[in-house]
């Protein structure tokens, strides 16, 4: 099997070629100067190409500091002589990550993206483990932290040009559902605590919300009808965070449960 470090090199141009035309197709492709940025994502492609060239698990750098033939192959972590609970790590973020699965938007009136993002680490170790239907299978034991007493979830409108955070809207839970932008300056996305918001999309001002009884890690939608422009929603918390949030997981119990879907009609026609 060809290793990915002489994949990525032996198929440079082909890579850069398809990722720009992907990002041409951008609304802000052509304004982000893509071609200019051809040679820094080349250099890109070549440091992980050296990094995985370099990169070595835990039970390679053990073998390796042994002097045990097999340093350069692979290990199963899960098979510790002790069997007993290794070093304990702190990373952030969380296996979760700041950023998941959630869709973030983009508006061509603002030139920003509106990423649902998340503050939250873990503690992770080695352990052997037994492998659990539903459950997390890292080949490691973990458990997942807040990094803030008052927040962990954030949205954040970026600008894609500067990487700056134009302004952010705090959340005391975690952010799991997407965010939808529209051509009147809004922006709608739901919280685990059941609300569906809209805020200003310049200014981050919220400007309504409503309650649904349940978490919402769902994405909203639009569409016209008749000349109406509608709103929807699905609300039900569950997913991830429960499942695997550890210390996250207690910290957000109290939310309801539920399965329910929610449509809004604007008051004027288009």
């Amino acid at each position: 099997m060809l290793p990915l470090s002489q994949f990525i090199r032996e198929n440079t141009e082909q890579i850069l070629s398809e990722w720009e035309s992907f990002a041409r197709s951008l609304p802000m492709g052509e304004e982000m100067g893509v071609a200019g940025l051809r040679d820094h994502a080349k250099g890109m492609l070549e440091v992980i190409a050296n990094d995985l060239d370099t990169a070595q698990t835990p039970s390679q750098e053990v073998a390796k500091a042994k002097g045990e033939a097999g340093a350069n192959e692979g290990g199963d972590p899960t098979a510790a002589e002790d069997s007993k609970k290794g070093s304990t790590v702190f990373s952030a973020p969380s296996f979760l990550g700041g950023k998941n699965q959630m869709p973030m938007a983009y508006s061509p009136d603002t030139k920003l993206f509106y990423v649902p993002s998340n503050e939250w680490g873990m503690e992770i170790w080695n352990e052997p483990i037994s492998y659990k239907k539903g459950g997390a299978y890292l080949g490691a034991g973990f458990t997942i932290k807040p990094l803030n007493d008052d927040y962990i979830g954030a949205l954040r409108a970026v600008d894609p040009k500067t990487g700056k955070i134009v302004w952010e809207n705090k959340n005391s839970a975690p952010l799991w559902g997407g965010v939808m932008t529209t051509a009147g300056g809004l922006v709608f996305y739901g919280t685990p605590e059941g609300f569906l918001k809209a805020l200003d999309a310049k200014t981050g001002k919220e400007l309504w919300k409503f309650q649904t009884g349940s978490g919402v890690v769902a994405p909203p939608v639009t569409w016209e009808d008749g000349g109406v422009q509608y709103v929807a929603v699905v609300s039900g918390w569950g997913g991830a965070v429960p499942l695997w949030g550890g210390e996250v997981a207690k910290k957000v119990n109290f939310l309801e449960q539920g399965g329910s879907v929610w449509v809004f009609k604007l008051a004027t026609k288009i």
